[in-house]
């Protein structure tokens, strides 16, 4: 299955394909002339799938490889200089490539250095996590996180192709299969109900697996339409943040160290649409609705933190512009909109 992000000259296109990791480097042939490429993985990752990669494509390119610690503490700007150095020691060009190999946290990263490295050069996205397979590794969003807040530093750089293999989720450790389906859900949640009520039916994992390659493939569809409009965030885009605004402030709050982003984010989409029901913004019922999704998928519905010690960092939110943090919100499942807001939207006791 081949899809197309169109966004003129900085188009590219996304493969979905059982086993088409054996075929990387015939597949980058077809958008990158140069001679060297240098892999980013974490430890992880690289340990199953890396020396199978290099294999393949060192059939083409002269091709090096540096590998992180898996984690979310790896997207750290302190891991950059490391990350470089390996490129210089490699000596990479501008007219070289570098292909990430990993989950949101690897292409994240490696995408960020692409930006930023000689002032950019070629990247290719080869994601082997459910949560990069349908929404990190489309629609070029790079970044690492600071202390203050998570993706406070990065850009908007889109990859020369994205390759996207489910045959390597057979790999991931339950809690990553559990990490990816909160975004899934996400995508049912905000723009397409038919998937949501799929999702509702297949009630596990285990029985979703038939149609996972048409989820991914679907999920995708949705998230490369609304980066066609919005490439720069600034409307429509907006939309693929529901429940981000809660889930950034929760991993922060536990320094990254508890919740993944994905249960995070099921925790934010659960408790945001609790609050927009009870202020009438949300068809009453939803967040039921959405409980019962999440809960048999094996996602958290609450993090037992009190609201208040969320709120300083809310307030750094990207989403706030001219004083107004824009929440995305539901009017039912499947019909996601942004509101325009104070802080006072989260104003409150609660625990959440």
């Amino acid at each position: 299955m081949k899809m197309t992000v169109d966004l003129k000259e900085h188009s590219y296109p996304i493969y979905i394909e059982r086993g088409i990791l054996k075929e990387a480097a015939e597949r980058i042939a077809e958008v990158y002339r140069g001679s060297k490429i240098m892999i980013i993985s974490d430890d992880r990752v690289y340990s199953y799938y890396g020396e199978a990669l290099k294999k393949n494509l060192s059939e083409k390119y002269e091709c090096t490889e540096t590998v992180i610690p898996h984690g979310e503490s790896s997207k750290a700007f302190e891991t950059l200089p490391g990350v470089y150095s390996s490129l210089l020691e490699a000596k990479i060009s501008r007219t070289d490539l570098i292909v990430a190999l990993g989950g949101g946290v690897v292409g994240d990263l490696a995408g960020f250095v692409a930006a930023t490295f000689l002032r950019g050069i070629k990247f290719v996205q080869i994601p082997t996590s459910i949560l990069a397979q349908v929404d990190s590794s489309v629609g070029g969003k790079v970044a690492v996180d600071l202390p203050q807040g998570k993706n406070l530093v990065g850009a908007f750089y889109q990859p020369k192709m994205v390759l996207i293999d489910p045959d390597v989720l057979e790999t991931l450790p339950e809690r990553y299969v559990t990490d990816g389906m909160g975004e899934v859900i996400k995508y049912g949640c905000i723009k397409d109900r038919k998937l949501f009520e799929l999702l509702e039916k297949c009630g596990s994992y285990e029985n979703l697996k038939e149609h996972l390659t048409d989820v991914i493939a679907t999920c995708v569809d949705i998230k490369r339409r609304v980066v066609e409009e919005d490439e720069f965030d600034t409307g429509e885009r907006i939309l693929l943040n529901f429940g981000h605004t809660l889930a950034h402030t929760i991993e922060q709050h536990f320094h990254y160290e508890r919740e993944s982003h994905g249960e995070a984010v099921a925790i934010g989409m659960y408790q945001i649409t609790k609050i927009a029901e009870e202020k009438g913004l949300t068809k009453k019922g939803e967040a039921e609705h959405i409980r019962k999704v999440l809960e048999a998928y094996k996602l958290p519905v609450k993090a037992d933190v009190p609201l208040p010690q969320l709120t300083e960092a809310i307030k750094l939110d990207k989403k706030t512009l001219n004083n107004k943090l824009k929440v995305v919100l539901l009017h039912e499942i499947g019909d996601s909109y942004t509101y325009p807001t104070g802080q006072e939207f989260f104003d409150g006791d609660r625990m959440v």
